[in-house]
């Protein structure tokens, strides 16, 4: 069985001055998918995530600072895609595509609209990109994993206050319309698979006491293609991790 951990971790240099390498000694995941890593590889000491056992694979944005994925693996992947080929969403560091075998995982770090229309169109526009894209892949790779932030909530369970935010970036009838579009494509949200009601967050504001409070946004998610769908034991937010804004998200898939 495969353990599969997708992590938000606003910084990884700050993840790890929080205690991020130790809870990974003591998790132990086959695959750790990192977003928002903000870091080039040269600037993270990755000696003791070597030593644990593990390959890495980056793909940062050319702004220093900003978005980036990396995806950790204890098995060396036999091919490594950094990007999707279109130079608006690789300059940003967004995709990042690991094939194991006959399945292929992919690393995403979806771009946020909070700061306003120019992004919020951006991010439609990546959306529609990014479905068009996987489709095509699809064609190469027909079993994938797609993990990562999404920041989407898909559906009125998946957000502490849905009629206050129905405005809110994030939660617009548009992305929540894609999303439902997304999984009618031929993929299969893994979480709620498997907990068709229940009430997880992936992530919290700063602001407030919101995680104290737990009122959040599921936004980091597990999509499988329906052909692995039943081969998902669980998934589920580790709520109990804090080193980020996100809490870290495990898939664990027999394959």
């Amino acid at each position: 069985m495969l353990r599969i951990i997708s992590y938000n971790v606003n910084g990884i240099r700050s993840a790890i001055s929080k205690g991020f390498i130790e809870w990974i000694a003591a998790e132990k995941p086959d695959i750790v998918c990192l977003q928002e890593t903000k870091a080039q590889p040269e600037d993270v000491p990755m000696l003791e995530l070597e030593a644990l056992g593990y390959v890495h694979h980056w793909h940062s944005a050319e702004k220093k600072g900003y978005s980036g994925v990396a995806t950790f693996s204890k098995v060396k992947p036999e091919r490594v895609v950094i990007g999707c080929g279109l130079a608006p969403y690789d300059r940003e560091g967004r995709i990042l595509r690991t094939d194991f075998g006959d399945w292929t995982l992919l690393n995403c770090y979806f771009p946020s609209g909070t700061t306003g229309d120019v992004r919020q169109s951006f991010k439609m526009q990546f959306l529609e990109d990014f479905l068009l894209w996987i489709n095509e892949l699809k064609k190469e790779r027909p079993r994938l994993i797609v993990v990562g932030d999404y920041n989407i909530a898909h559906r009125e369970i998946d957000i502490h206050d849905p009629k206050g935010n129905k405005k809110s970036s994030g939660f617009l009838p548009e992305e929540r319309e894609w999303m439902t579009r997304w999984f009618e494509s031929g993929f299969t949200d893994a979480f709620r698979h498997v907990n068709p009601e229940k009430v997880e967050y992936s992530w919290w504001s700063f602001r407030a006491g919101s995680r104290g409070n737990n009122k959040g946004w599921r936004i980091d998610y597990q999509s499988v293609t329906d052909n692995l769908a039943p081969h998902i034991v669980s998934a589920r937010q580790l709520n109990e991790v804090v080193h980020s804004d996100h809490c870290p998200v495990l898939l664990e898939i027999d394959l």
